[in-house]
């Protein structure tokens, strides 16, 4: 089934089946404002049917074999090889990202799938354990197995419109788990093609959904109680406000970051420095900085600093920023116009209040500039809050203590990379530094897509990665034998 051009409207996925509803809306390209598509809305009856059947099939959906499950996910991952050209191109479309990164996040999407195809083939195979380590478990067993805690309620963001949203669905259909998919409202497209590929599988009608239902009508189904699990990626202000307003359901919030790179004394070849810097550059500006991930802050020791700060420089002025069709383009548009007033607005805030700008600080349409910034003064908004722009500073410190510190001193905790070689130097980071996650050696921009997944302080709760959320989705229970001679 093709891909809709803009001149039909782009049908939802109602428990497994296509349908329209009543409303549709526009899609349109940030880079030139062009009609991408046009999206049907579900009514709030079709929004109730989708809910009403994901619970009447959890205790079917729970009991399919393993290999029904495992089948339809390799069949997606093939699916997904198969049009991948097709896919990124819809990506870009609709995004903005650049084709290059938009083919990445497809091959992302392929690995999310084929890795839920390998943990549904051996996940819940139980745990036996012996109680008789007690004198009053004496001839007592106990098998433990996860079963699902009821429907998913996956709410994706605009950012990774197809991994993201692969990220909820497929741990949830290889743990037999229904789960309904809102994807975001200015990329639904890339989201509803799994729809497409889902719905070519034998999979039980009313385990999965996907509905472009509008911001303005979710809290009715966030706070819907037979939806007792939330997995939502987005902004912190929205998770957490979503976890306020269901206190007593199951939430997974993967919220934002503003990812600091640390580069360290003995990082200080002339080939470390020029790694750095173009990893550096090259990860603050990837999908225009709208990574949770991306680097926001560099914090470079004294003794590399002067070395260091040119280099940056000059490889975020040789970033391509254009049109997102250009397999040569490395920084297309953020996501709205709106998107980059807000980055041009703390831009000019931080430069006002006594910041250095070394590079960018202009914007035209939805595109700003890649730019670098120097003496950041504490208590500007670049400082302390997720920028989700081609924007990051630079920061020079005394020793590793005092980076170590820099990088605690956010609210946020999602990852951070340390330029290091030395080995106990990395374990002093893992130790101290406060996120989620530690890469050494690189930015705090890499993710392999099965591993935990998630921060520290207000960048989250829980974790994705297809195994962890498989977990978040399911609770164990426990059966105890007696009268055994074990």
């Amino acid at each position: 089934m093709p891909i809709r051009n803009d001149a039909a409207t782009t049908a939802f996925w109602l428990a497994g089946r296509e349908a329209t509803g009543a409303e549709t809306f526009e899609v349109t390209s940030p880079w030139d404002g062009r009609t991408v598509g046009t999206v049907s809305v579900p009514t709030e009856e079709q929004v109730e049917e989708a809910v009403a059947a994901s619970v009447a099939v959890q205790a079917e959906f729970a009991a399919t074999p393993a290999h029904v499950r495992a089948a339809a996910l390799d069949h997606v991952t093939q699916r997904l090889v198969e049009r991948t050209e097709e896919i990124a191109q819809l990506i870009s479309a609709e995004n903005g990202k650049p084709i290059k990164w938009a083919r990445g996040e497809v091959g992302r999407a392929v690995s999310v799938f084929r890795f839920a195809a390998e943990e549904a083939r051996r996940f819940n195979a139980g745990e036996a354990m012996r109680l008789d380590t007690d004198g009053g478990g004496t001839g007592r067993l106990a098998l433990i197995r996860r079963v699902p805690k009821g429907t998913v309620l996956g709410i994706a963001p605009f950012n990774f419109p197809l991994n993201l949203s692969a990220h909820k669905v497929a741990p949830a259909i290889a743990a037999g788990v229904p789960i309904i998919l809102k994807p975001a409202p200015a990329t639904p497209l890339s989201g509803l093609i799994l729809g497409e590929l889902l719905a070519e599988t034998d999979l039980p009608a009313g385990s999965w959904s996907i509905l472009p239902v509008p911001n303005d009508r979710m809290p009715a189904l966030v706070q819907d109680e037979r939806l007792p699990v939330i997995s939502f990626t987005g902004s912190e202000k929205v998770g957490y406000a979503i976890m306020d307003s269901v206190p007593r359901k199951h939430c997974t919030l993967e919220l934002g970051g503003n990812g600091a790179a640390v580069i360290l004394a003995d990082y200080a070849s002339d080939a470390d420095l020029d790694w750095a810097a173009q990893r550096i550059a090259t990860f603050s500006n990837y999908q225009g900085g709208q990574s949770c991930i991306s680097v926001q802050r560099v914090i470079a020791d004294a003794s590399v600093y002067d070395r260091l700060l040119p280099k940056i420089v000059e490889r975020v002025e040789a970033q391509v920023t254009g049109d997102p069709t250009d397999a040569a383009t490395e920084v297309g548009p953020l996501v709205s116009e709106d998107a980059a007033k807000r980055v041009e607005s703390w831009v000019d805030e931080a430069v006002q209040a006594g910041a250095q700008l070394l590079a960018g600080g202009k914007r035209e349409g939805a595109t700003y500039a890649p730019t670098v910034l120097a003496d950041l003064p504490e208590g500007t908004t670049l400082a302390t809050e997720e920028v989700f722009g081609p924007v990051l500073s630079v920061q020079k410190v005394e020793g590793e203590e005092a980076a170590f510190a820099a990088v605690n001193s956010s609210k946020y905790g999602l990852q951070a990379g340390v330029f290091t070689h030395d080995l106990q130097t990395a374990f002093r980071a893992h130790k101290a530094l406060e996120v989620g996650g530690v890469i050494i050696g690189d930015v705090p921009s890499y993710r392999a897509d099965q591993m935990p997944y998630g921060g520290a302080k207000q960048s989250g709760v829980g974790r994705e990665g297809v195994r962890y959320a498989m977990e978040d989705y399911t609770y164990e229970r426990v059966m105890v034998m007696t009268g055994l001679e074990l």
